[in-house]
């Protein structure tokens, strides 16, 4: 009975769920600019005059229309947009991919992560890379050289600030993956599950450095790596019950402390007690509603929506030695951006699946539609 009386609460908690999304697509198509093909990250963005849409906001769009089922329905006109958008994004000499601010190819994170981006995005819409990427065309990172030289420079990352520094050591799969042949491949993913085995607290599974939501932030980014080549994440009771402390004693000031949590839960598949799973689900609502913003979007932090999101991880009065210089895509007010926007449909779909349940799509079938531009 108390079974029952625990799911049928995680079905209303759901359904309230379901009601913050209710201006979502709106603000969504908002977002669109015509003329690039891409996305804004926030509604601030369009008053910048920084190059207009950047990568991962177009990207995290195109993942939102993803995952309420849109993507078939946009119009050939969207689409093309959408891959002229990230054609022209890459650098034909090195591969890369870069936004007009100079600054991004001094920060490795988003160099790495906008190659990810970029590169699933045209293959959801049928897309060509235009030239080769960095390891085919020799433009990978020096520790890219041996798996010798890449277990150097694992062992250099700073793990004082575990979110950041896990990010650092995460986004080097994007060269591994790239590593041909499959042999001297394996070597390399092989060194890096070494090094992470090592790091690892055995107490609370967690890795480096920071609060709790610092650390199960950065256990988040390793488990990317781990999910990559589909190796298990090792001590997964541990972190299961670190994400209970952390959601029951922490404050979650930022989206990500509210998904991380979340998306660890769906990738680990525990067997989630119903009286806990219903704990999990209702302060991850309540966490939400502290992020949903007047203009229908979630902003990613509780003051504002970050104007640089590239160096948010490390937040005020925090540190981390040798931080790229901030690369501003929004104009840091209080709205919805693209960034929390993703993660917050993200954590809506997860629970659904952890309660065994179909999440249902936002908005009425003709509304979705017509703002996809299909009639």
């Amino acid at each position: 009975m108390q079974k029952q009386t625990h799911i049928d609460e995680i079905g209303q908690l759901l359904a309230d769920m379901d009601g913050l999304f209710d201006g979502f697509l709106t603000w969504l198509g908002g977002q669109h600019d015509p003329e690039s093909g891409g996305f804004y990250y926030a509604g601030s963005s369009r008053k910048m005059s920084t190059g207009g849409p950047d990568i991962e906001s177009t990207a995290q769009a195109l993942n939102i229309l993803e995952r309420n089922g849109l993507l078939c329905s946009l119009s050939e006109e969207m689409k093309r947009g959408l891959i002229r958008f990230f054609q022209k994004k890459q650098d034909a000499a090195s591969g890369y991919f870069y936004d007009a601010d100079p600054l991004m190819r001094e920060d490795e994170v988003m160099e790495a992560r906008a190659i990810s981006y970029s590169r699933n995005a045209l293959r959801k819409l049928g897309g060509l890379l235009l030239y080769p990427l960095p390891y085919e065309a020799q433009q990978a990172p020096a520790y890219m050289s041996s798996p010798e030289a890449y277990l150097a420079w694992l062992q250099s990352v700073d793990l004082s600030n575990s979110w950041r520094g896990c990010d650092r050591l995460s986004t080097s799969s994007v060269y591994v993956e790239q590593v041909e042949p499959a042999s001297r491949r394996d070597a390399f993913a092989q060194t890096a599950f070494g090094f992470f085995g090592d790091k690892q607290d055995p107490q609370s599974g967690l890795w480096g450095e920071g609060s709790y939501y610092v650390r199960i932030s950065g256990t988040f980014k390793l488990h990317i790596f781990y999910d990559h080549f589909d190796v298990p994440l090792p001590r997964e009771e541990r972190i299961y019950q670190s994400i209970l402390y952390a959601l029951r004693h922490e404050e979650a000031a930022d989206m990500c402390y509210i998904r991380n949590p979340i998306h660890l839960l769906s990738y680990m598949k525990l067997l989630i007690p119903a009286e806990e799973l219903c704990e999990i689900i209702r302060i991850t609502l309540a966490n939400m509603k502290r992020l949903l913003r007047s203009d229908g979007g979630f902003s990613r932090e509780l003051t504002h929506s970050p104007s640089a999101p590239n160096v948010a991880q490390i937040k005020q009065g925090e540190y981390y030695p040798g931080m790229p210089k901030a690369v501003h895509i929004g104009g840091g007010e209080i709205e919805g951006d693209m960034n929390a926007g993703t993660q917050a449909l993200l954590i809506r779909s997860v629970c659904y699946q952890l309660a065994g349940r179909e999440a249902p799509k936002l908005g009425s079938q003709e509304a979705s539609h017509r703002w996809a531009g299909c009639s």
